[in-house]
């Protein structure tokens, strides 16, 4: 592929390592094709950290040599190769305790779990959050992120990750091979949901009155539709999409929403003053050659990672 074309508000990155993410399996295999209507041929890749090479002339925050980190806008994805050029404000300086692997294992599930956290659920001190899916790659962030503000965390995981998922802040961990979460919890303000159907519909069950259920894994509704400007038909397909979890929703007297995280540089600066104070620290399984990218795509699907599977691309 030809060098990436850097825009004047532009930095071109070389990409030392890339994260991997379920994101990357849904785009390749079609499932976001309403949401994310990408062109092929594609490079796939939504998480990097590497050095600036070249920055576009109205560029202010960045020089090259500076090392960065960043979750690329949707529209211009492909960190799974040697350069990616990317708006300014999409990127951030990468925290200086943390190697290149460990930096490209933050944006997307940092940024995810900020948006739904601290955004959408406004999630306050001593309020009770449920986390779906602890030991995972957003789950790991978002239990740090949780205790940070002070809440009360609960998490699923499976038995092999309980003592990470404690590690982490846990204060309740659901074994879900032995128990059932939504016969365990109750009086829930949050639920983050990356789960499928079956785990969204019985989180309604934890939820206190007003609660929130917002998932990261779909069904997407009209709000976001409407948020990203897509078009009335792609709402009405939207609206009917999330009908019936809405619906349960409305009946249990809480809210549900579907957020698919943004890119956001300044988010991303105050991520970075919370891993180099010590209060967040990355979650990396395992690091890949760029070479076996598909193997590492495949690991990732198994379902077994613990944290974020890293592709080093330089």
């Amino acid at each position: 592929m030809p060098e990436p074309e850097v825009r004047n508000t532009d930095v071109l990155v070389q990409v030392h390592a890339a994260g991997l993410n379920q994101l990357d399996c849904k785009i390749r295999d079609g499932e976001f094709k309403l949401i994310l209507p990408y062109r092929l041929p594609l490079i796939l890749g939504n998480d990097v950290a590497g050095a600036v090479v070249r920055v576009g002339s109205k560029v202010q925050r960045f020089k090259p040599g500076d090392e960065v980190y960043a979750r690329p806008h949707q529209d211009r994805i492909g960190t799974f190769a040697e350069f990616i050029a990317m708006n300014e404000a999409d990127v951030a300086l990468k925290p200086r305790n943390l190697t290149m692997e460990e930096a490209a294992s933050i944006p997307l599930v940092g940024l995810t779990a900020w948006q739904v956290l601290i955004e959408r659920a406004n999630l306050e001190k001593r309020q009770k959050v449920l986390i779906h899916a602890g030991s995972g790659g957003a789950g790991t962030f978002a239990i740090q992120l949780a205790k940070h503000i002070g809440a009360m965390v609960a998490t699923t995981t499976s038995t092999a990750n309980v003592d990470l998922v404690k590690s982490l802040g846990a204060d309740v961990v659901i074994d879900y091979k032995k128990e059932d979460f939504e016969k365990v919890l109750s009086d829930f303000d949050v639920v983050l949901n990356s789960l499928g159907k079956d785990t969204l519909e019985k989180s309604l069950n934890v939820l206190r009155s007003g609660g929130k259920l917002i998932s990261i894994s779909g069904p997407p509704d009209v709000a976001f539709a409407k948020e990203n400007g897509l078009n009335w038909f792609l709402q009405q397909v939207m609206r009917l999409m999330s009908f019936d979890i809405r619906k349960k929703a409305k009946r249990h007297g809480v809210t549900y929403s579907f957020l698919f995280m943004q890119a956001n540089g300044g988010q991303l600066r105050k991520l970075t003053s919370l891993i180099e104070a010590g209060t967040i620290r990355p979650i990396v399984d395992r690091v890949f050659p760029f070479e076996a990218t598909n193997e590492a795509l495949q690991y990732l699907q198994t379902g077994r990672a613990k944290g974020k599977v890293i592709v080093k691309v330089k």
